[in-house]
């Protein structure tokens, strides 16, 4: 089961339709202890960092993420949900985020057209090296992005895509468990449900080498309460 996190995000049923397409077992949620409980997690987004993050903090959520994270289940990002996973945001003025990932989320340049909206090449880094995120998928492959700032890691060696618009820009960091993406799989054809379907098979084989876990009981009655 995925818990796909419900924060009010406007692509919500977007991301939840193309998991469901590419055969994924969800469960849409906002309760802490369901997502703290999940064998993976999505964080889809649109919209400004700020207004995430506040979402985020009024659920009780900035501080269970970074531990399912460094809990090692598979996590992924999506759009917003790539960029609060960083230490802070410039937008609507600088404001903290989750810190899981070092580094800022800056505006896009001065001088192309903001938002970018539209199609865009993803090219793979050293990092995308045989990684199962990406099997199945050529490299530079167009993806849909929806998005007026973008990630700034410190650590360059994160970035396991790269995309070109006034500035190359990491469209999608890797490590270890956790993975996001700056464009809208959901929203990306082909491609982007084959990286769907890929994230799932990451999941699926994730829970099957994974040890038996025994949940605390008001886990199991807060589990059972949301079937």
């Amino acid at each position: 089961m995925i818990a796909v996190i419900n924060y009010g995000a406007g692509n919500l049923p977007n991301v939840v339709r193309a998991l469901q397409h590419v055969g994924a077992a969800i469960h849409v949620t906002d309760d802490p202890a369901v997502i703290q409980a999940a064998p993976a997690v999505v964080l889809p987004g649109v919209g400004a960092t700020r207004d995430t993050m506040q979402s985020l903090d009024n659920l009780g959520l900035s501080a269970i993420l970074p531990q399912v994270i460094s809990s090692g289940r598979p996590f992924l990002g999506i759009c917003v949900g790539m960029q609060v996973l960083f230490a802070s945001s410039e937008e609507f003025g600088r404001h903290a985020c989750l810190n899981i990932i070092p580094g800022i989320v800056r505006r896009l340049p001065v001088g192309q057209k903001v938002p970018q909206i539209g199609w865009n090449q993803v090219r793979y880094t050293s990092a995308a090296a045989q990684h199962p995120l990406f099997a199945g998928i050529p490299n530079g492959s167009d993806f849909y992005f929806v998005h007026s700032f973008y990630c700034d890691p410190i650590d360059p060696g994160l970035a396991a895509g790269e995309t070109d618009y006034g500035i190359r820009f990491p469209s999608v960091v890797v490590h270890d468990n956790l993975a996001a993406v700056q464009f809208h799989p959901e929203k990306s054809g082909y491609w982007g449900l084959q990286l769907l379907k890929n994230f799932v098979t990451i999941c699926q084989q994730a829970s099957a080498a994974a040890s038996p876990v025994t949940l605390p009981d008001s886990e199991l009655s807060t589990l059972a309460n949301k079937r």
